[in-house]
């Protein structure tokens, strides 16, 4: 898997549709430029669901914690 950070691919993403919508993007270059937009928006919507799932586990150990019994009590 590539390593880039989720700011980076979303900054990529971007700018790859500022060219299309700008008609920037050759057409031969067209099909890539596709490519790589599917590719970096699959990749940001794994790691938003990644992340979803590591906060949801963080939330609910941390509700588990608070309402078990004090061992004083």
């Amino acid at each position: 898997m590539e390593k880039i950070t989720y700011t980076q691919a979303l900054e990529e993403l971007q700018k790859i549709v500022e060219e299309i919508e700008s008609q920037s993007v050759d057409v031969d270059m067209l099909t890539a430029k596709v490519k790589r937009a599917s590719f970096l928006i699959k990749w940001c919507q794994d790691r938003l669901k990644k992340t979803e799932t590591e906060v949801t586990k963080i939330l609910t150990d941390l509700d588990e914690k608070s309402e078990a019994p004090s061992p004083e009590g």
